[in-house]
């Protein structure tokens, strides 16, 4: 570069930093000049305003006058704006309808209407401010605190009165309450009472009944407020905690006192399908700013799904109370809305019965009738006390809670596992409904262990028994035939059976007032390869199934091929639904459900030992085997899927029932002799 280039590029550097500089110069002598010309009495006030309202209080404060700057400080001005805009819970506010009156050479008055939208409502209000012209030819703010609200005075105070709404219940449909208010017991000794001989043993008893230490107990009894007759409350128990009641009833100075609070009757009976409350968090408070420590929000199950509907709207006052706490004026007023009574189509006494059969074990069970969808069951064990979520928990009883390795917190029949055997009928009626096979198509006997050709490599699918019958559909459902339905899977193939399974809800959403985990074809929606699609013919590779939406797919078979949609509230003028019509053709239908009946009749049949005399069901058994590791033992999950095939039965039921862990328990068996239970207790 020579010396000409060198020089005429340091010239260009000069001009571009003076341009640059000049730029910067211009937008603050702009700015400067624009904040210098706020001096006509529109410019003033509305400059006002949009400082006020963006919150730049500092700013605002610079266009009162001195005898206001007097009057009151930056930090009460500040102060008290946002004080007010807190305590109304102010989300926005909008000035206009700005007019200007000259009262004289000097001053004029300027009359506004503001319109604030706050948590708890609207407020509309007309003000005015006063502008004094200075010696200096400029217009400043005359300010007082009723420029914030017309009746405000320095020492008034803003308040709000909560008017708590009533949560609604959940009731099932008979009446009976799930969720609700009720009492629960308040556990408290009453120093005079007791016998100073025993009283340190009698507060040991107490301390381990109800899981409080002795040194904490000691501490309460030794209040300054408490006297001789004082209740010292210790603790809340739920009533049906009969245990805990009937020890601490022995106890001499204890004194039990009925409370009202939420409860849930049922207790874990229905836990999964209730959930549970709990007083607002912090968290919670922060979310909602109309919540308040005392404010009950659903956590889980349908007290969360329909938390709005049931926790109502609670009734506001905004008050402005004068130096003594009088009332003076009333902001704002709202009446409270009292939560809403849902009735669901749970049956409390077939919920207990199904609970008391399940109450040990891993599981998921779903009770629905299948030409309405209305789910008359859901119940998902181990379970938990949602009582206690309210009234409160011991350390130790949370530990036991959380630790359990059975997982009780854990919602079942919202979750999805692999159908094993249970899914045959549906690839059954699938291969029917396509034209892929028709009743009576035999396959060539494959023995126990079979596979398509050598490309398969060391990989078999095996079936537990060999038949003599012709390997038709009819048979292959009856000896549950791994081998024929892994065929009738490839022979579908696997374009038609993604197609058909997506039609029938898989990889969807299922529309239900609970998350549910949606039933799936695989991980990522497809077959990848002709062994994964054979082995979901029998409910395995990567096939998973929600328990209710599998309340919809057997239900098909029981309500003339209509596949309706499952639902837990009761409407006025509810008409069924369904999520797909037509689903099987009729012909389909009939053959696949009498092929269920001879899975139960036939002493060959797999679910044979269901058989309930007088009652004719239809029902097909799996076991599906699943391992997170190589090195892992097999765990099994059985099902027994199960419908009243006979239309003039007054037990209209499909019933749904898995169960985790049947190894070395009889596999699906062990389920079919659960659900024998249910069908002959309700």
């Amino acid at each position: 570069m020579n010396k000409k280039t060198k020089v005429t590029l340091i010239i260009i550097l000069v001009i571009l930093v003076l341009a640059i500089t000049s730029g910067i110069l211009f937008w603050y002598i702009q700015k400067w000049s624009k904040e210098k010309e706020l001096n006509t009495p529109e410019e003033i006030v509305t400059a006002y305003f949009e400082r006020i309202n963006e919150g730049k209080y500092d700013k605002a404060y610079e266009l009162l006058s001195s005898q206001s700057k007097e009057k009151v400080s930056l930090e009460e001005f500040s102060e008290k704006y946002e004080k007010f805009n807190k305590n109304i819970g102010m989300e926005a506010i909008t000035t206009n309808d700005i007019s200007y009156e000259k009262q004289d050479t000097y001053n004029t008055k300027v009359n506004y209407k503001n319109n604030v939208r706050t948590i708890y409502g609207e407020i509309e209000y007309a003000n005015t401010i006063s502008l004094n012209k200075n010696n200096d030819n400029k217009y400043y703010i005359d300010w007082d605190y009723s420029n914030i609200y017309p009746s405000l005075k320095k020492d008034y105070t803003i308040k709000i009165n909560v008017e708590k709404a009533k949560r609604g219940s959940l009731i099932d449909r008979n009446g009976v309450l799930l969720a609700g208010s009720g009492y629960i017991s308040s556990i408290g000794l009453v120093p005079g009472w007791m016998n100073e001989e025993t009283k340190q043993q009698d507060i040991q008893s107490v301390s381990k009944i109800l899981g409080i230490s002795v040194e904490n107990i000691n501490k309460k009894l030794s209040a300054s407020y408490v006297k001789s007759d004082t209740f010292v409350e210790l603790d809340k128990v739920s009533k049906q905690d009969l245990q805990k009641l009937n020890g601490l009833r022995e106890i001499e100075g204890v004194k039990i006192k009925d409370v009202e609070s939420r409860v849930y009757p049922l207790s874990e009976k229905a836990a999964h399908v209730t959930g549970y409350v709990q007083k607002a968090s912090k968290e919670d408070i922060e979310k909602n700013k109309k919540y308040d420590e005392n404010t009950l929000v659903g956590k889980t199950g349908l007290e969360l799904a329909y938390d709005g509907r049931l926790r109502g709207e609670d009734g506001y006052e905004i008050v402005i109370n004068d130096e003594n706490g009088q009332k003076k004026e009333i902001i704002l007023k709202t009446e409270k809305k009292d939560g809403e009574n849902i009735k669901l189509t749970i049956d409390s006494n077939i919920q207990s019965k199904v609970y008391d059969i399940y109450s040990k074990d891993n599981s998921a069970t779903v009770v629905m009738y299948p030409g309405t969808g209305e789910l008359i069951a859901l119940v998902s064990t181990p379970s938990y006390d949602p009582n206690k979520f309210l009234i409160g928990m011991s350390t130790q009883e949370w530990n036991e809670l959380n630790n359990n390795p059975n997982n009780p917190m854990y919602t079942r029949f919202l979750k999805t596992y692999a159908p094993g055997s249970s899914f045959k009928p549906i690839i059954g009626a699938i291969a029917l409904e396509t034209g892929t096979i028709n009743s009576y198509d035999e396959y060539e006997p494959s023995g126990t262990s079979w596979q398509k050709n050598e490309s398969w490599g060391d990989y078999h699918i095996t079936t537990l028994t060999t038949y003599q019958e012709p390997a038709n559909l009819l048979n292959a459902l009856i000896n549950s035939d791994n081998i024929f339905f892994a065929k009738t899977a490839l022979k579908i193939g696997s374009e038609k059976l993604e197609k058909s399974l997506k039609e029938l809800g898989f990889e969807s959403k299922l529309d239900f007032d609970m998350e549910t985990k949606k039933s799936q074809i695989s991980n990522d929606g497809k077959f990848k390869n002709e062994i994964q699609l054979a082995d979901s013919g029998y409910g395995q590779g990567q096939i998973l199934v929600n328990p209710i939406h599998f309340a919809s797919l057997y239900g098909i078979f029981a309500n003339n091929g209509n596949m309706v949609k499952p639902y837990i509230e009761i409407s006025e003028n509810k008409e069924t639904s369904f999520m797909k019509e037509h689903a099987f053709s009729k012909q389909v239908v009939e053959v696949i459900k009498e092929d269920l009946v001879q899975t139960i009749e036939n002493p060959a049949g797999t679910a044979h030992s269901a058989k309930i005399n007088g009652l004719k069901l239809a029902g097909k058994t799996g076991t599906a085997e699943t391992k997170t590791s190589k090195e892992e033992d097999a765990k099994e999950y059985g099902w027994f899927n199960v419908f009243v095939a006979d239309e003039n039965s007054n037990k209209q039921y499909v019933i749904i029932s898995m169960v985790e862990n049947v190894e070395n328990r009889g596999g699906s068996q062990y389920v079919v002799n659960k659900v024998k239970q249910i069908l002959n207790n309700i």
